[in-house]
């Protein structure tokens, strides 16, 4: 075996550990999360010496990255502003029904995750919408998951929504208007079967009132209660805004406008820019960066080619709807989306399959509670309120409006 070889195998082997360590969330006996795993990838990968620091700095897709961080700032603004809770709070005080309300609060779920981070949306929402629930002596539980699930349904609306649509809009070079015009119609229909699983399917009218009594306000899950700004919060949708409309008839490049955008933000008197940059998720940039360079690192090998080689022998095109559907869902359920993401885009081109690995690996991010972040904050911050939701009660829900969701968009697309 020549040293070419052998360093091929390792590189093969970092990049087993590395996605063994996505399925898992981590390592056996290590405190290392999949940020952890992921950057020790690529610093084995280098200390192999398989690729250079220049070389792993330039497999980094440096747009995506940027415009990522970008909308974390934006995030943060709108956060430290108050707007989400005040946002949740105003739906919450309309004098709905239940289902009324149940439809208020997936619809503002999946509008907001459309353009800010999802996770931030669930992160905002879930206390108060816990405690609106404990104190109409309403059962949570559907409420809940129907926050979930509306703000992943969302987030596939539009190439800002969530992480993996930002890579897929980046690497891709995706129109913004044009995917939005294709993807708002599954996205509308698949929030309205959410609403109508939750209001009218199996078991819902048993689960529609709360088991115990109204919550005294001592056991009520921990609020992101930021008094409202208005100023603050003007001016990060107005930033917002604006980089709406450049992404939709500009062709300024949407990480320069973004870095724009946030630096405007940042010019403040009153929020201090660590306070503000203290909300960006820099582990996940961190993720992103580390799989950049493995994934590299193993495309270098020739073994992914050879793989997507043997199976169009087969007559399996990757890049063909139903291959790509099965690949996305079974991969985003596996190692996460992001990783799916990454893996499977290097075999792609052009603006349909852009499309429908967006749409696939968001909207497979309800099938199981492990499927997606925001599901996984919503199961945390209810448990701390004291409503348990396993994966059962999820897949209750998440299972059969996944398939239907997913159904949507093959039809969507086919036609």
């Amino acid at each position: 075996m020549t040293s070419h070889d052998l360093t091929d195998w390792s590189i093969v082997a970092i990049f087993v550990l590395v996605y063994l360590g996505m399925i898992l969330g981590g390592l056996p006996r290590l405190k290392l999360d999949r940020s952890g795993v992921a950057l020790l990838g690529a610093i084995g990968v280098m200390g192999l010496g398989a690729m250079s620091t220049e070389q792993a700095a330039r497999a980094v897709d440096w747009p995506t990255v940027l415009l990522l961080f970008s909308f974390m700032v934006v995030s943060a603004q709108m956060r430290l502003g108050g707007f989400y809770t005040f946002v949740t709070r105003q739906v919450a005080a309309l004098p709905l029904g239940r289902n009324a309300l149940l439809g208020a609060i997936i619809a503002t779920a999946g509008a907001l995750s459309a353009v800010f981070s999802n996770d931030i949306i669930c992160l905002a929402m879930t206390p108060v919408v816990a405690q609106l629930c404990l104190q109409r002596r309403l059962n949570p539980v559907p409420f809940l998951l129907g926050l979930a699930c509306a703000a992943n349904i969302g987030s596939a609306a539009t190439l800002i929504g969530n992480p993996q649509n930002m890579l897929i809009g980046s690497v891709l070079q995706l129109p913004f208007g044009g995917y939005m015009r294709q993807a708002l119609p599954p996205v509308a229909l698949s929030l309205l079967v959410l609403w109508a699983w939750l209001a009218w399917g199996p078991g819902a009218r048993a689960q529609a009132r709360a088991d115990q009594p109204a919550d005294s306000g001592n056991h009520l899950p921990p609020s992101d209660d930021r008094p409202f700004d208005a100023w603050q919060t003007t001016k990060g949708l107005v930033v917002a805004a604006t980089l709406m409309a450049v992404f939709m008839f500009t062709d300024w490049p949407r990480e320069v406008a973004a870095l724009v955008g946030a630096g405007v933000l940042l010019l403040s008197r009153r929020l201090h820019s660590s306070h503000v940059m203290g909300f960006v998720d820099w582990p996940l940039l961190v993720l992103f960066m580390g799989l950049f360079v493995v994934n590299h690192a193993f495309g270098s090998t020739g073994l992914a080619a050879q793989a997507v080689a043997l199976l169009a022998a087969q007559g399996v095109h990757l890049a063909d709807p139903g291959p790509l559907f099965v690949a996305g869902v079974g991969l985003s359920n596996l190692v996460s989306n992001v990783p799916a993401v990454m893996l499977l885009l290097p075999h792609l081109k052009g603006f349909e399959a852009g499309l429908t690995l967006a749409l696939v690996s968001t909207l497979a991010g309800n099938l199981l509670l492990v499927g997606s972040i925001a599901n996984l904050i919503v199961v945390d911050l209810a448990q701390k309120s004291g409503v348990m939701i396993d994966w059962r009660l999820h897949a209750r829900v998440g299972v059969p409006v996944t398939l239907l969701s997913l159904a949507l968009v093959w039809v969507w697309l086919n036609l």
